[in-house]
């Protein structure tokens, strides 16, 4: 099935189709030669058989890291509905999760980490459930913010399916607060989205989170 050819629709299929990143050879190797200068002021001892492949293997992390841009193909295709009616197709939820996910915060480049919880309410399409994962690393796998990634699930959901409602709940450990700053190690940072059903409906957001384990009541 195709997604409506609607402005939102169009650029979201844009989106997914973005062209993997190539760069070239050239620009590699003087990425590294500049990680290389980095490191080495900063104190790293490149001349030994641990260290001397360091820059590289930095750089293509770092590119590995961030291949959310590069879209995701796979996340085009949904579903028609399962639901065909019934008196609770309007909140019967489809929920996955924890789904574990790793982000660079854009403020430092820094990791931070956690597992996000996804639902939504389907109205004419749904998605295959491994998507939700697809879809949950396509954003996280850039620079970013938690706030903001949950957003862009919420908001790629809502093109890709016209649900009745969107859930999103993300829960991080962020490397930026425990290795620098204040260092502060045990807090998780929190953050929600709700849309569609789950905004104007309490019952429905503390049925999301005791049906993914997480036993609370959202008021």
């Amino acid at each position: 099935m195709n997604l409506h050819d609607d402005p939102d629709d169009i650029e979201y299929h844009s989106a997914m189709e973005l062209q993997m990143r190539k760069i070239p050879d050239e620009q590699l190797h003087k990425f590294e030669g500049y990680a290389a200068e980095i490191f080495s002021a900063f104190g790293l001892d490149l001349n030994t058989p641990a260290t001397k492949d360091t820059p590289r293997r930095f750089i293509k992390a770092l590119f590995d890291s961030t291949e959310g841009y590069d879209g995701d193909p796979k996340l085009l295709r949904v579903f028609e509905t399962e639901c065909h009616g019934e008196p609770d197709c309007r909140i019967s939820q489809v929920m996955e999760g924890p789904i574990p996910f790793f982000a660079l915060c854009e403020h430092h480049a820094l990791p931070f980490y956690g597992k996000a919880y996804v639902g939504y309410i389907a109205h004419e399409n749904i998605i295959g459930i491994s998507k939700l994962t697809r879809l949950v690393r396509l954003f996280s796998k850039r620079f970013s913010v938690q706030e903001r990634i949950g957003q862009q699930i919420a908001d790629t959901l809502e093109t890709m399916l016209h649900p009745h409602g969107v859930a999103v709940f993300l829960e991080a450990h962020h490397l930026c607060m425990e290795m620098r700053g204040v260092r502060e190690t045990a807090p998780m940072t929190r953050t929600t989205v709700w849309r569609g059903h789950y905004a104007e409906d309490p019952s429905l957001r503390a049925e999301f989170f005791t049906a993914c384990g997480l036993q609370r009541n959202e008021r």
